[in-house]
């Protein structure tokens, strides 16, 4: 597993310093990543990716394994599910074998997509909401 840069000799991390990490092109990583800020592939990466920031796949970049990310930024390929809980933007570049879970999803044209794909913010359970109201409303 490889976490985020560490700040000094404490084992702790430092997520404010605006450093993003990085797998430049011709690294191929198997594995699972893990990163606690933003993260750039551009190489190969066999192996799950759970990012606590913003995810950018470069065109020469490769995932295969499951994602999870705050938001991302797609040109390169995915054959894996994708998982984001804010914005996934698929660049005209991107090639996605995968499922798709996200809040909001902005596609370029060219971009190519295969998989089932569920967007939007999640809705509370209405019956409940229903009934609370019901509760608090009076009748004369």
């Amino acid at each position: 597993m490889i976490k985020g840069r560490n700040k000094g000799n404490d084992n702790s991390f430092d997520t404010n310093t605006g450093v993003v990490d990085m797998v430049a092109a011709g690294t191929v990583i198997e594995g699972t990543i893990h990163s606690v800020k933003g993260i750039r592939i551009d190489g190969t990466v066999k192996g799950s990716v759970n990012c606590e920031g913003k995810l950018v796949v470069g065109k020469t970049g490769i995932i295969e394994g499951e994602i999870t990310c705050n938001s991302a930024d797609i040109e390169g390929e995915l054959k894996s599910s994708i998982h984001v809980n804010e914005m996934l933007q698929l660049k005209s570049s991107a090639n996605l074998l995968g499922d798709i879970v996200t809040d909001k999803l902005h596609v370029e044209p060219g971009a190519n997509f295969s998989g089932n794909c569920q967007m939007g913010a999640k809705i509370k359970d209405i019956s409940k909401s229903n009934s609370d109201e019901q509760k608090s409303t009076k009748t004369a």
